[in-house]
């Protein structure tokens, strides 16, 4: 049994700085903080200050907070002509992005962090960023996981010459062992860890954004900057076999899709693939116009799961527990990236307008001033009480059906958290199931047979999510953490 905790996350670099946090006497907000700013060198361009995300905090006396730090539509959204479009090739799965200024929103990342750590660390920021400012200087080693996800995005990264300086300086992106230095990225780091906030929303760099933005055909302005706020929200809440669910709330989609997925599945004795394939088609067909529009109304979480049929109703994650009981789930995201770096700020932005299975009925109806919709689930499974599964994922709309699945095996298979996280997986959407090389041939038959076509990939593939889970047995203490190798995924125990 450790005193000190557990950590997992995108990438070995951003979980030791968690880690060495750890064993220092931090925190888990104190470690998820030194990880996430870290994962901002180490994981480029997945995330970044240009970036948007949320925090789920459980605390030790019991209390449940949910950080929405995502990013927000400008006053006045760009139509989607004005965006670039991009095809991002998952090996043989193609997915739509669009790019530019046009489809960047107002990021969260430099406020949320810092009031994270405000509320709820105990260390400085200057401390805590230190690894990240070093991290950016020394440069990073390329892995083969970002060797691939380079390669995917190189049509994004190479778009533009600030893109082309950093992710391609020689002419590609680079192979793996190549090391990739992030200098404006870490100086960013280090000014906010010095000043704060501030300057990235009223100061120096939200002048230059601004401006920017006004050349280049994007519409954030100084003003929409200005009045960016970090939301406190009421987690959303459900029960899955005697557990508590803790999930993040409307106006995100994502953790509302999971608790639906759970309690069709809580209607079932066990769980193998026809289960999970009916359970993602049920919260598949939720997802509708008025599911849409309702997102942004108070009391939705309550409405949707206790209405309808059989009344129910380019991403980073990091889960932390701490010895004493503090669980933290954030995931923060840049999108697929727009490309957009910005001149002078260490700023690569995000882009959520741009993001179609963000915008499911179109960017032109996405009110000015609103939080962007999300798929990004932070969320932490209780037992009596305690925090045993802390998980959140990446993979845009395959987010849930990561999150779903870990949980699944770890409650209904009785997994290991490594098991859980390592476990095959798939995908149901657009009436083809996706599956992963090791789920069970025959179940994957019987869905044959039943009409449905299957979509056998040859090995596991970062299009399946992201998995990062952290996991305390009940009975005995004893912690435990998985990274997903999916995305280069690391844990570390201390």
């Amino acid at each position: 049994m450790t005193a000190h905790g557990a950590i997992a996350a995108g990438h070995s670099l951003t979980a030791e700085a968690g880690a060495n946090v750890l064993r220092e006497g931090g925190n888990a907000v104190d470690a998820a903080v030194a990880a996430i700013l870290t994962s901002f060198i180490a994981e480029s361009p997945l995330t970044g200050m240009g970036a948007g995300g949320f925090m789920l905090v459980h605390t030790p006396s019991g209390e449940n907070h949910l950080l929405d730090f995502f990013v927000s539509a400008p006053a006045r959204v760009a139509s989607q002509s004005d965006q670039v479009e991009f095809m991002v090739d998952f090996s043989g799965a193609l997915q739509q992005f669009n790019g530019g200024a046009a489809s960047c929103g107002v990021y969260g990342t430099p406020a949320g962090v810092w009031q994270a750590l405000e509320r709820f660390g105990t260390m400085s920021m200057r401390d805590l960023a230190a690894p990240a400012v070093k991290l950016s200087r020394e440069g990073v080693p390329t892995s083969e996981v970002h060797e691939f996800l380079y390669r995917i995005l190189t049509p994004i990264l190479t778009h533009w010459p600030e893109g082309r300086a950093i992710y391609a300086p020689h002419g590609q992106t680079p192979r793996a062992g190549e090391v990739l230095k992030f200098v404006d990225f870490g100086e960013a780091i280090e000014r906010f860890a010095q000043e704060g906030p501030a300057p990235f929303y009223t100061g120096e760099i939200a002048q230059r954004v601004a401006e920017f933005m006004a050349d280049a055909g994007g519409t954030i302005t100084r003003e929409d900057l200005a009045a960016y706020e970090v939301k406190d929200r009421t987690p959303g809440q459900t029960s899955y076999r005697g557990r508590e669910v803790i999930a993040n709330p409307p106006p995100s989609s994502g953790g509302l899709l999971i608790a639906d997925s759970l309690l069709h599945l809580a209607r079932r004795e066990g769980v193998g693939v026809p289960e999970l394939v009916a359970a993602m088609d049920f919260a598949n067909r939720g997802r509708d116009e008025e599911f849409v529009r309702g997102l942004s109304t108070d009391g939705f979480w309550h409405r949707f799961l206790t209405s309808g049929e059989d009344a129910v109703g380019s991403t980073t994650h990091i889960s932390v527990l701490d010895g004493d009981g503090m669980a933290v789930s954030c995931t923060c995201s840049n999108g697929s990236g727009s490309g957009v770096i910005v001149p002078g700020t260490g700023l690569s932005l995000n882009n959520m307008l741009g993001e179609m299975d963000l915008n499911p009925l179109g960017v032109e109806n996405t009110p000015g001033g609103q939080r962007v919709t999300s798929m990004m689930s932070p969320t932490i499974v209780l037992e009596g009480g305690r925090p045993v599964v802390v998980v959140g994922s990446a993979g845009s709309n395959r987010i849930r059906s990561a999150v779903l699945q870990t949980i699944v095996n770890v409650i209904d298979h009785g997994m290991s958290v490594e098991h859980a996280v390592h476990a095959p997986r798939v995908h149901y959407e657009d009436g083809t199931l996706q599956a992963e090389p090791g789920v069970d041939m025959e179940q994957l038959t019987r869905i044959e047979q039943a009409g449905i076509p299957v979509a056998h990939w040859d090995r596991i593939n970062l299009f399946f999510g992201g998995c990062q889970a952290v996991g305390r047995d009940p009975i005995t203490g004893e912690m435990e953490a998985a990274g997903d190798p999916r995305r280069g995924g690391a844990a570390i125990v201390v």
